[in-house]
């Protein structure tokens, strides 16, 4: 089979040569392939070059747009036919990760003749996505190139234009002309970061532009009104860090802006919104006046500032009655969450995260119940708790005390639940065993001892833990064991996660020893 192959190609090669000595094989700038090796066996001695399948261009075009700009530049060296789509390559992406720097060399004059040395070659038609992102030009003012660079790739039949500057010596600005009528008229996508953009009402409208992200951007409220009075289209915002605005206000002319994703500064002190069918809604940082017009259809928010849970309980049922998804996070809970009459008819998933290092020691976890008491729709829960020092009270504290019990109330459609960084405190062991009684239609449980990131998750080379405590996840091992376990139906699959015991060997070795003589002192306690 082998000798019959080469034979085969053999022929082929010999068939090729004399196609290309008579000529009828001129492809200029068509199809030409790859260059393949030279036949020893050829009489002519010369080197045969493989014209490869006959695609049209446009599909080789297209095939060409697909890679990513470092195999894209490779290709062009090797095929002629690449070379000409490359000059027109349609897709213009920039960064570390592209172009494979190490952190080291990711700054400078380097990074910046590359990206030169690109777009002097391209003849700046076809350009559909535009992104150039990269740390570290603190060294090196990158300002003088960006405007040729911009006025190369910025053309009308752009979608997508994204400019991360950051770190940069000196902060670019983007100017409005280059914002032309057949760009406004194209572009879908905009992300500024670290530069100063200054839209002014008669800039004109941008009537394809549905992603709008601006980050670290100098631009005041008048201007930001602007530029959402002319983006009708517009469907996500996010806003990141933008120190000039003090009062957000959304515009009711954005019938299809559906998320608002809000990274609150030092400055805001307002946030109004008037869009009418907003569904999304992410807001992280301090505590800011909200005001909505419109919740009815708001059907996901995510939110962390301090006090937010118990805030979340006593006024989100009322404000937002059509909630699917909450996600809550605070750092300064001091008010255990009340219980209350309201519901959340149709919270499907639910998140919550405590962050113990202003957590108070009194704080109870069971009061979480009120949230499950309002949510008879509820499908998954998720807790994260860290804490640097576990504060509460621990189940181990009184081993003869009973654990408090709430009147029976069904959780029919509960059927996931994790707890992330669980501990033995005496509430949180309440919660967990009432969640236990009464979600009849349970499938999985999972317990974490651990809080923080994995080396498993491949985030960090070493598991890192915000639990300073080494005694704490022993004593929320054995709380499982002792107080939860049993509870847990069969139909249930618990997974009990325990520390990582590659990187902490010593604490598994001390969780053994914390078991064994826990569990003897308990037993003696019970004689």
């Amino acid at each position: 089979m082998y000798i019959r192959g080469r034979r085969q190609r053999r022929r082929r090669w010999q068939i090729q040569a004399e196609e290309d000595h008579n000529g009828s094989t001129a492809l200029k700038g068509k199809t030409k392939g790859l260059p393949c090796e030279q036949d020893d066996n050829s009489q002519a001695g010369k080197r045969v070059r493989y014209s490869g399948p006959d695609l049209p261009e446009d599909i080789l075009r297209h095939i060409h747009s697909l890679m990513p700009l470092r195999d894209a530049a490779r290709a062009a060296c090797v095929s002629h036919a690449f070379l000409h789509s490359w000059r027109c390559h349609p897709n213009l992406i920039f960064n570390n990760k592209e172009f494979c720097f190490k952190k080291e060399y990711a700054n400078g004059w380097n990074f910046c003749s590359k990206i030169n040395h690109i777009l002097s070659n391209h003849s700046g038609i076809g350009v559909t996505i535009f992104r150039l992102e990269f740390w570290g030009l603190s060294k090196y003012n990158a300002n003088h190139y960006l405007k040729s660079w911009l006025q190369v790739a910025v053309t009308p039949g752009i979608e997508e234009l994204t400019l991360m500057l950051f770190k940069v010596k000196r902060m670019y600005k983007l100017r409005c002309s280059l914002l032309s009528n057949g760009v406004r008229d194209s572009i879908q996508k905009l992300q500024l970061g670290f530069c100063a953009f200054h839209p002014t009402a008669e800039l004109g409208p941008f009537r394809s532009l549905i992603n709008l992200h601006l980050h670290t951007v100098r631009i005041t409220e008048d201007e930001l009104g602007c530029l959402l009075s002319n983006s009708f289209a517009l469907q996500r915002l996010e806003l990141t860090w933008c120190n000039q605005i003090i009062c957000l206000n959304i515009p009711c002319v954005l019938l299809h802006l559906s998320s608002l994703k809000v990274f609150v500064w030092e400055r805001l002190k307002l946030i109004e919104s008037k869009a009418p069918n907003l569904s999304n809604l992410s807001l992280h940082g301090k505590q800011v006046k909200l005001i909505l017009g419109e919740t009815l259809k708001l059907k996901s928010v995510d939110m962390s500032h301090s006090n937010l849970v118990s805030h979340a309980r006593a006024n989100f049922p009322a404000s937002m009655p059509n909630l699917e998804t909450l996600a809550i996070s605070s750092c300064h809970e001091m008010i255990n969450t009340p219980l209350l009459p309201t519901k959340f008819l149709y919270l499907k998933h639910l998140a919550i995260s405590l962050h113990g290092w202003m957590l108070s020691p009194s704080y109870d976890y069971f009061s979480l119940v009120s949230f499950l008491d309002a949510s008879p729709s509820l499908e998954t829960l998720v807790l994260n708790l860290s804490q640097v020092h576990m504060q509460q009270e621990s189940i181990f504290k009184d081993p003869t005390s009973h654990l408090r019990q709430m009147p029976e109330h069904p959780l029919d459609h509960l059927k996931s639940v994790k707890i992330a960084g669980f501990s033995s405190a005496k509430s949180l062991v309440e919660l967990t065993c009432h969640i236990v009684k009464n979600a009849a239609s349970l499938e999985c449980l999972t317990l974490d001892a651990f809080y923080g990131f994995r080396c498993a998750d491949k985030k960090s080379k070493r598991c890192y833990v915000i639990n300073e405590d080494l005694s704490e996840p022993p004593r929320a091992l054995l709380a499982i064991r002792r107080y939860i376990e049993d509870k847990v139906p069969s139909t249930v699959k618990l997974n009990v996660v325990e520390p990582c015991s590659r990187c902490h060997a010593k604490e598994c070795v001390f969780v053994a020893f914390m078991l064994l003589f826990t569990m003897d002192t308990y037993m003696a306690l019970m004689r």
